[in-house]
């Protein structure tokens, strides 16, 4: 009986332990750090437009090929002079728009670029957190895609204003009761050391210290 005592408070003092051990931990991160799983790998896009109206021919745009800046991938002719499609950025091809012999219109999208080497992150922050943060922030950063890597990012930018600004589809409030919602504003973060896994658009959770 003694025994059985002596090993229920020994638990007993275990999770005790465990509890004040897990609070103190929860703590430290939450008045150190704003954390928030609501953010994506982003690059910036840049269309690769049809320079004139005709027919294109020589296309090699392929999705994942890699361009370099003012390289041809392939023409546009009219039938009396024919034009370059000139590729405006380095980077790669994340959406291919066009086949080869195709009619297109001056201005037409072709493909979509990212530069892969300049990727970011974009992380929607509680409006009641902002205050906390600052540009230049150290972050850390871990992407679904390479989730046994912790990449190390800067703030780079703070929104001036909250994604419910840019809804398509605005909350209204016809019955005259009011619900307070927290709202989100994004946060643009620098991030290197990445690897080629991490992609445009997937998940990542990131901790911002506190200043």
């Amino acid at each position: 009986m003694k025994g059985r005592l002596f090993a229920a408070n020994i638990i007993g003092v275990i999770v005790i332990v465990a509890l004040v051990m897990g609070g103190f931990y929860y703590y430290v991160q939450s008045s150190q750090y704003v954390k928030t799983e609501d953010a994506r790998v982003a690059g910036d896009i840049m269309n690769l437009s049809a320079p004139a109206s005709g027919t294109l021919t020589g296309w090699t745009g392929k999705e994942g090929s890699t361009l370099a800046k003012a390289g041809a991938i392939g023409q546009v002719s009219d039938g009396t002079k024919t034009v370059n499609v000139a590729v405006p950025m380095d980077g790669t091809i994340v959406k291919d728009q066009a086949k080869d012999g195709q009619a297109v219109q001056a201005g037409q999208t072709l493909a979509q670029i990212i530069d892969m080497k300049k990727l970011y992150v974009t992380a929607n922050i509680d409006e009641t957190d902002l205050k906390d943060i600052q540009v230049g922030s150290d972050v850390d950063v871990t992407v679904d895609g390479d989730a046994s890597n912790t990449l190390k990012g800067k703030v780079e930018e703070i929104g001036k204003a909250t994604n419910s600004v840019f809804s398509l589809l605005p909350s209204g409030n016809s019955s005259g009761n009011y619900t307070k919602v927290t709202q989100k504003v994004p946060v643009k973060i620098s991030i290197g050391n990445y690897s080629d896994t991490v992609l445009p658009g997937m998940n990542a959770e990131v901790k911002i210290t506190r200043k």
